[in-house]
């Protein structure tokens, strides 16, 4: 099996429980959830700028194109095997995804983390879901 056609149904993260460990208390937010996703802080530091680069090209109505990886895996400093594992950490979170060959931003990952949330907080807890 190739790299680039491994499973990516899902992905683990690092929750921590203290409140100064928050990633809103952090001075850069996004670098700090990518070190949860990515245990060598290079890679971390690479997933910010794809998903960031993912984020430009959506944004400029030319969406960055799955064929473009070698371009992509050039400018992060990657090789291959690297380049997709991480591709498919972010995919597997639902941070991106592939429609029509281009690569988006997804919605999957925080609607799964509020709904882990939500279920914790009711059906564990006995709160009411409107006090989360």
């Amino acid at each position: 099996m190739k790299v680039s056609e491994a499973p990516r149904t899902a992905t683990s993260i690092i929750v921590r429980s203290a409140a100064n460990a928050r990633i809103s208390q952090s001075k850069n937010p996004f670098l700090e959830l990518m070190r949860r996703l990515f245990r060598k802080e290079d890679v971390a530091m690479k997933a910010v700028k794809f998903i960031s680069i993912v984020e430009e090209r959506q944004k400029s109505g030319k969406p960055l194109r799955v064929d473009e990886w070698e371009k992509v895996m050039e400018e992060l400093d990657m090789v291959r095997s690297s380049f997709y594992s991480m591709r498919n950490k972010l995919l597997g979170a639902g941070m991106i995804t592939i429609k029509n060959g281009e690569y988006r931003l997804s919605g999957v990952f925080s609607k799964d983390l509020a709904d882990m949330a939500r279920w914790w907080w009711t059906a564990v807890l006995g709160y009411d879901p409107e006090s989360l």
